[in-house]
């Protein structure tokens, strides 16, 4: 277990660099969005250019997160019976979940990904709008962004049955992080012993 222990760290490594770059992604849409209405406004002029490199960045941000997002526990989960069962027992749903789920639909989506963006490559493929962009690098997209959720799918799997074994910490516990709830019970408790004291 502890090769793959070392893969799930190297793999949680990798999606933690792509999640730091990714950033970078959302705000050149934004300065682009932003370039683009001041030409619009100012000289009266703009191009589809700008409004499908804003699609591109946006596409790019989104599936290239996918794994950061997974990596982060952010993805969005229903909590109502969830919330209530044993970590263990939502341990064993998460396995269930990643093993059935998660990665069979990833390899799917990388049987038929692959091949269509060979082909818009291949073939050049343009926007059909007037200034518009070619197609290949936003189609790139979908196999790089799915790839990258297939590798992090591997390593929550790895690391959820080493915690069933016992052999690791819980791997979905947010480390020093308390949620909104949890802070606003904290600033009330707080409140009510300063005035139980006098203080406030």
């Amino acid at each position: 277990m502890q090769p793959l222990l070392k893969l799930s760290r190297a793999i949680d490594w990798l999606t933690s660099l792509v999640g730091k770059w990714v950033i970078w992604l959302i705000l050149g849409s934004t300065v682009i969005s932003a370039v683009n209405a001041i030409i619009r406004k100012v000289f009266n002029t703009s191009s589809n250019a700008y409004l499908e490199v804003q699609w591109y960045l946006f596409a790019a941000s989104f599936l290239l997160a996918a794994g950061y997002t997974l990596l982060q526990g952010e993805h969005v989960k229903i909590d109502v019976i969830y919330g209530r069962l044993s970590r263990r027992t939502q341990n064993m749903i998460d396995i269930f979940g990643f093993a059935v789920f998660l990665l069979p639909v990833c390899l799917v989506v990388l049987w038929y990904g692959v091949p269509f963006f060979l082909q818009g490559y291949r073939s050049g493929e343009v926007s059909s709008n007037a200034g518009g962009l070619i197609r290949w690098p936003v189609y790139l997209m979908i196999p790089v962004g799915f790839v990258l959720l297939t590798l992090q799918g591997v390593s929550e799997l790895i690391k959820r049955i080493a915690f069933q074994m016992g052999l690791i910490a819980d791997p979905a516990a947010k480390k020093g992080e308390k949620s909104a709830e949890e802070e606003l019970a904290e600033e009330i408790r707080r409140l009510a012993e300063a005035k139980a004291r006098g203080e406030a």
